[in-house]
């Protein structure tokens, strides 16, 4: 990813005057892993909304380097699986086959992702009677077999239980150790700690710290980032 990283610049959304995000300037690194934290209603789910075009902003702009900028280079998963009334090894055969691959290779790169995300066992198996935990592993597999350059992630494993979830960020340090640039959605400090080098933390609509994970736990000045790490 060009050096230049993302740029955010006055960017800013109101809903119906009860929620305002606001945020003057941010830049995110071009390829270390982004953690966003930060309580519940603080605009986490919103700004990866608008970071995905998902949502349009008020006012503001959102600038990736000019060969990300097309959404094919991006993936997105949700904290709850969007699936389709398919098999697991269909649901990502299906997105491949509609990018123009042919049925032949799509199949391929779907038992490869399924394999790789521990559902070899899965392959035909309904997609919605798949556990929590695997939906959201084929969810990740089928965004990964995309070839994503950008995987945009809101709170993975929010209702995972340890186990899951612990399959799933392996799933994630997958996607990092191959260059993917992750930015995700998470309320647990602790498997930020663990995925991220870039933390944030959001309020109220708004950045109230941003820094690496090397300085981000010792900023004892800021009393925001203090009270939320403290879980107040």
């Amino acid at each position: 990813m060009s050096e230049s990283g993302i740029e955010i610049e006055n960017l800013r959304l109101s809903f119906s005057g009860t929620f305002n995000l606001s945020i003057p300037f941010l830049r995110l690194s071009p390829r270390a892993p982004t953690m966003i934290l930060g309580p519940n209603g603080a605009g986490k789910s919103v700004f990866l909304r608008l970071l995905h075009g998902l949502l349009k902003a008020d006012h503001g702009r959102i600038e990736y380097p000019e060969q990300y900028r097309d959404l094919s280079s991006q993936s997105m998963v949700f904290q709850r699986p969007v699936l389709l009334r398919r098999t697991a090894l269909e649901n990502i055969m299906f997105l491949l086959h509609a990018r123009g691959m042919s049925k032949a290779n799509a199949l391929v790169q779907a038992k490869t992702w399924m394999v790789r995300a521990e559902l070899e066992k899965r392959f035909h198996s309904p997609a919605r009677r798949l556990s929590g935990g695997e939906q959201q592993r084929l969810a990740l597999a089928r965004a990964l077999a995309l070839s994503p350059k950008v995987l945009l992630l809101d709170e993975p494993c929010a209702h995972l239980d340890p186990n899951a979830a612990v399959k799933v960020e392996a799933l994630i340090q997958t996607a990092i150790k191959e260059g993917v640039k992750v930015i995700m959605v998470t309320h647990n400090a602790a498997q930020a700690e663990r995925l991220g080098e870039e933390l944030i933390l959001m309020r109220d609509g708004k950045i109230i710290a941003h820094h690496p994970k090397e300085t981000f736990f010792t900023q004892t000045s800021n009393e925001d980032l203090t009270r939320f790490l403290a879980g107040h």
